[in-house]
């Protein structure tokens, strides 16, 4: 009968299990020197993998890390704009007819003073041509009455009439004269409602559209068309009441007197010439709590439009601020947090307040302090408690650019 080996588990086996074929086997079908020798590659194997295992237990990340420094910076925020043409104006008919001549067209600029429409005058001028008719009808009667004074004077100085007869004559030249007056008004009446049937550009500018067509009825009242004279524009926008006093605060430490700004386009594109800030209403809006800004833009090129819109963009230069990434920042529960990176290299979650975010960088209200070593990027692999090997950047001169910040938004 042959006679069967068992194999006892060693210490060895909780890291490397030995191969099922050395727990039992028959030595009569075994031989030693094939054996010995398969163990000992087996247990090579096992000593470098958990070699492997250890040292990777122990590798240190290489993470890059910033520390905090006051600096100045720009802060640029960002309004929705309102554009409005320096002279806008719409055009309303002031005299009743049809309409007979329309002598410019949609979008095409005129001159001040420049015939634009013209309104059938028959009317008009048959009305004029009484009102001169009168006229000359009063001045005639004005004339005869003024003899007659003078005849009814001689024969009263004659003591040939009584005086009262010289009184009649001259109250009836007073009549007439008062008559002359009347017509006067009339023919000036005339004239200027004549005048009304052709109806002329009030500046220069540019004609928008023209709903009605030659041959329509005019009433008195009725819109023509409208003019715009975008040469400059005005862009009204609101401020809160902390950025208000944000913005005269700065003006105010850096004398920043020419309040520049820029004007981003619907289309991302930035207007070429810079805006300048010429005033603001007296008082906040209840409602809103904010106050209306007025900038104005030279348009000399005419991309400007009456009725459009646009992003005006306020630039404020800030001192002895501490700017955190915001790809180093991470949120729980609306809280928001960093890793400082203690003397030891170890890393911990910490809290703080942002005032504001800027682009791609918060500034930071309270919670960090100058000096404070941050995690800079690399936050997702971190926790409290583990070592780092800090890979030292720099955030000093960090500015946020037009290319930096699509939108500012207050925290």
């Amino acid at each position: 009968m042959g006679r069967s080996i068992h194999y006892r588990p060693s210490a060895l086996e909780v890291t490397c299990p030995l191969p099922n074929f050395i727990t039992t086997f028959k030595m009569k079908k075994i031989i030693w020197p094939t054996l010995m020798l398969a163990l000992t590659a087996f247990l090579s194997a096992c000593s470098t993998q958990s070699e492997t295992v250890s040292d990777n237990k122990d590798t240190v990340l290489t993470i890059p890390v910033a520390r905090l420094f006051p600096q100045q910076t720009e802060l640029h925020r960002e309004y929705v704009g309102s554009i409005h043409a320096l002279k806008n104006v719409e055009i309303y008919a002031r005299v009743k007819g049809y309409l007979e001549e329309v002598y410019v067209d949609e979008g095409k600029p005129v001159k001040k003073g420049q015939v634009l429409f013209r309104i059938n005058n028959e009317e008009y001028s048959a009305e004029l041509a009484k009102a001169k008719a009168n006229q000359q009808s009063a001045m005639a009667q004005a004339k005869a009455a003024e003899l007659e004074v003078k005849r009814v004077k001689l024969l009263v100085d004659k003591d040939i009439i009584s005086k009262t007869e010289l009184e009649v004559a001259q109250a009836n030249y007073s009549a007439v004269k008062a008559k002359i007056e009347e017509a006067n008004s009339a023919v000036t009446n005339a004239s200027i409602q004549l005048a009304h049937t052709r109806i002329r550009a009030p500046f220069n500018g540019v004609i928008n559209r023209i709903p009605l067509k030659i041959g329509s009825l005019i009433n008195e009242g009725t819109l023509l068309t409208s003019i715009s004279d975008n040469t400059n524009v005005n862009v009204y926008f609101n401020v809160s009441e902390n950025e208000y006093l944000e913005y005269v605060k700065a003006r105010r430490e850096t004398e920043q007197n020419e309040n520049l700004i820029d004007l981003e386009l619907a289309d991302g594109t930035y207007f070429p010439e810079k805006g300048k800030i010429e005033t603001m209403e007296g008082q906040f809006d209840e409602s809103t709590g904010s106050i209306a800004f007025r900038a104005r833009f030279a348009n000399p090129q005419g991309i400007l439009k009456h009725g459009s819109t646009g992003t005006v963009r306020l630039t404020n230069m800030v001192d002895e601020v501490l700017l955190v990434p915001q790809k180093a920042v991470f949120d729980i529960q609306d809280k928001s947090f960093v890793y400082l990176v203690g003397e030891d290299n170890t890393v911990k979650s910490k809290i703080f307040e942002p005032k504001l975010r800027i682009g791609d960088y918060y500034i930071v209200k309270s919670g960090l302090e100058t000096g404070d070593r941050i995690v800079y990027e690399g936050i997702q692999v971190l926790k409290d408690g583990m070592t780092i090997k800090p890979k030292l950047i720099s955030l000093q001169g960090k500015q946020v650019k037009k290319k930096d910040s699509k939108t500012i938004t207050s925290l």
